[in-house]
């Protein structure tokens, strides 16, 4: 399989918190884990943060960034509204993530990325700990 790697960030809408609690935390994970597989992406590191995701995903190389992106953000949205409808009380208009994002094809630095995103810093219950 040709394949590519790309190193994913994106935000809650206005930054909100929206991931403070660990079920919640454990949810928006699980999710994006399940649309990954529904799309046949493979998901390298995840770090769900209070107000951020950091997601590694290898793919097939006719994915486009973008197109991974939105698959992940779009899908993800939809199912945590779905399992979750109290989110719509701050969001009621249905958009959980920002309209930006930071996105890179890694190459050789993809061991660099991991250890960014699986850092101590980036572990949420770890930062409860601190």
């Amino acid at each position: 399989m040709d394949d590519v790697v790309y190193k994913i960030e994106w935000c809650t809408k206005y930054r909100y918190k929206m991931f403070g609690k660990p079920k919640y935390i454990e949810a928006c994970d699980k999710v994006i884990r399940a649309v990954a597989e529904r799309h046949r992406l493979i998901i390298v590191e995840l770090s769900v943060m209070p107000e951020h995701v950091h997601c590694i995903v290898r793919c097939f190389a006719r994915y486009s960034l973008s197109y991974v992106t939105q698959l992940l953000k779009g899908g993800s949205s939809y199912q945590l509204f779905k399992e979750y409808p109290q989110l719509r009380l701050r969001y009621p208009q249905g958009h959980l993530w920002s309209a930006g994002k930071c996105r890179r094809t890694l190459g050789e630095e993809l061991e660099v990325a991991r250890r960014y995103v699986t850092a101590p810093h980036n572990d949420p219950y770890q930062a409860r700990l601190a």
